[in-house]
């Protein structure tokens, strides 16, 4: 191997550490403690952060749309998946959401990664969070 490729090599190593580094810390970052949010009068939930190798809690809380399962569904942008997010993300802060479904019966399933627990915060036609799994 040349030196120029052993360069490179090792610049493409270093960069990719401290992607991975960057991407942990603003993970662990975003974590918080349960709150009260006096601007809407809203409960904040506590995210449960995501460790590599450990089970996470399984736990549903509020009600979960009765025909849900995983991976239904029609993923949404726009006005009301961003509406879906923030009612979702003022619940539960923390993670990162990835995606916002419309489910069959009208109601947004808002999927948060990064965390352990929840993964799927649901949220009323009118934008309230009704319950997470």
């Amino acid at each position: 191997m040349s030196s120029r490729n052993l360069t490179r090599s090792i610049a493409a190593g270093a960069a990719a550490v401290a992607v991975a580094i960057g991407g942990y810390a603003v993970t662990n970052s975003n974590s918080s403690n349960a709150a009260s949010d006096s601007a809407n009068g809203a409960t904040v939930a506590k995210v449960v952060p995501f460790h590599r190798g450990q089970p996470g809690p399984s736990k549903v809380v509020g009600q979960v749309p009765a025909n849900w399962s995983p991976g239904t569904g029609t993923i949404i942008t726009g006005a009301a998946a961003n509406k879906a997010k923030a009612a979702a993300v003022a619940a539960y802060p923390g993670g990162m959401v990835n995606r916002v479904v419309l489910l069959s019966n009208g109601e947004y399933n808002v999927h948060i990664i990064a965390v352990s627990w929840p993964h799927h915060v649901f949220v009323s036609k009118d934008f309230k969070v009704t319950g997470a799994a």
